[in-house]
């Protein structure tokens, strides 16, 4: 008889960050078409963050960090696909 599915308790850091990258994409991108569509021309993105004063740098470095996150992982993803799946006992096939 089989065992009733259990969903994972958390889920894994990288969906979170690629849900993090898309949400941050998609509020840039609506947020820069309603302002094209409200005034006709569109907003400079660098004078926008310069104006929120010191917090721009926070939002700098916020921002560094996440595209810094999403490049590791996807470096460290690749770096995982290349090894031999002999020497990774994770991607082996058990056989039973």
């Amino acid at each position: 008889m089989k065992e009733p599915y259990e969903g994972k308790s958390d889920w894994p850091a990288g969906n979170i960050l690629w849900f993090a990258v898309m949400i941050w994409f998609s509020s840039s991108l609506l947020s820069q078409t309603a302002y094209l569509a409200i005034y006709g021309l569109p907003y400079d993105a660098t004078a926008l963050l310069k104006s929120l004063g010191p917090v721009y740098y926070f939002v700098l470095i916020l921002e560094l960090a996440m595209w810094g996150g999403l490049f590791a992982m996807g470096g460290y993803k690749f770096y995982r696909s290349r090894q031999d799946p002999m020497m990774n006992p994770a991607t082996t096939p058990v056989s039973q």
